[in-house]
């Protein structure tokens, strides 16, 4: 068994920083909303500091948690019972901008499909390493692993939360194929996502706008497809080197969403193409250390769980920074570690330190 190592200082350090910059990019994308809407400048800032001190506590508590402890059959088993219960949950509730994502108790909000997607991760790297050379066995290996994928992404697609499903299905298919899963059952898999998608884009009328609004903008300017139009409008007007920090002006009040979702689009107007391929660039950074991690972890489960969870965060990254630049339509999925939210933020922090933990261990 590998010695107990130091972290990976720059997976650390490139958190860090991209929760640093969240934070001046949260605060300067939502003073003009918080003024006008709770009377605070700083309302969604001291949200994100809070959150952010609890995502430190939770990568801090996992970084010390052996992962290899993680492997246990109850374990998983009761995190993905957990995750069900709370996706079904979610359901019953009260719709947020006409969605049910969130559970909301004595003020605070927790969105469940965050929590899915770990748990996923978790079950999948276990599979795998359990099953080891029969991963292709179709009733013992491949059905499990599709079962549990589908359903958690049925769930979540349910919620009206298309893009946490899409990350969590191609996460999900990334891991299966390295574990050398044949392709022929990646064909089967995706006939019948493709059908439900089809499925649930013909029966909701307003996916069909997004779509219409996707190819076409300007055809509904003031209605579907005013998000991306404003995003676009941000996004262009930044330049090279921006209009300078809290200087944007798509965020007062034109550009929706503007700390969460849109944050990317604040990025390129403030800080120009430079703030935006820095920011990419941190991404690809992290994506380079995580996966580093993930091919010298000291077993499969650590390889899998450490990959899994790298690829989870950079996959939404990257789909985040596509509908906010047009290239995929318009879905309410934040920017890891940037944009405001407790769920995302806290959970991706904790994700970040199993990655941790697994470096600790690697050879």
């Amino acid at each position: 068994m590998a010695r107990k190592l130091a972290s990976d200082t720059m997976l650390f350090t490139v958190t860090a920083a991209l929760i640093g910059f969240g934070l001046v990019m949260v605060w300067s994308a939502s003073t003009a909303l918080a003024e006008e809407k709770y009377d605070s400048a700083h309302h969604f800032l001291v949200r994100q500091l809070v959150c952010a001190g609890v995502g430190l506590a939770a990568l801090l508590a996992t970084l010390r948690f052996d992962y290899r402890r993680l492997r246990g059959r109850g374990v998983v088993a009761a995190l993905l019972l957990l995750a069900t219960f709370l996706l079904i949950l979610v359901l019953f509730l009260p719709t947020v901008n006409e969605s049910r994502r969130w559970i909301r108790v004595m003020g605070l909000s927790f969105q469940p499909s965050e929590l899915a997607k770990l748990a996923v991760v978790l079950f999948l790297a276990s599979h795998i390493a359990r099953r080891e050379e029969r991963v292709n066995e179709l009733f013992t290996s491949v059905f499990p692993a599709f079962l549990v994928l589908g359903w958690f992404s049925f769930l979540i697609s349910i919620e009206r939360d298309i893009g946490t499903a899409l990350t969590l299905a191609v996460t999900g298919c990334v891991m299966l194929t390295l574990a050398g899963v044949r392709l022929r059952y990646f064909a089967v898999f995706g006939a019948v996502a493709l059908a439900s998608l089809y499925q649930m884009i013909v029966l909701a009328a307003y996916r069909r706008e997004r779509l219409s609004a996707f190819i076409n903008p300007w055809a509904d300017a003031q209605g579907s497809g005013y998000h991306i139009i404003q995003s676009l409008i941000a996004v262009g007007t930044g330049g090279v080197t921006g209009v300078g920090l809290t200087d944007g002006r798509q965020k007062l009040f034109y550009l929706p969403y503007a700390w969460s979702d849109f944050i990317y689009a604040v990025i390129g107007e403030e800080l120009g193409l430079v703030g935006a391929l820095l920011t990419v660039g941190a991404f690809l950074l992290f994506l380079w250390r995580g996966l580093r991690t993930a091919f010298r972890a000291p077993d499969r489960f650590g390889m899998f769980l450490a990959g899994g969870l790298t690829l989870s965060i950079v996959l939404q990254a990257f789909i985040n920074i596509s509908i906010v630049l047009g290239l995929l339509p318009p879905k309410g999925i934040p920017l890891p570690f940037v944009s405001a939210g407790g769920s995302s933020l806290v959970l991706s922090m904790a994700a970040v330190g199993v990655v941790l933990n697994v470096s600790q261990h690697a050879d």
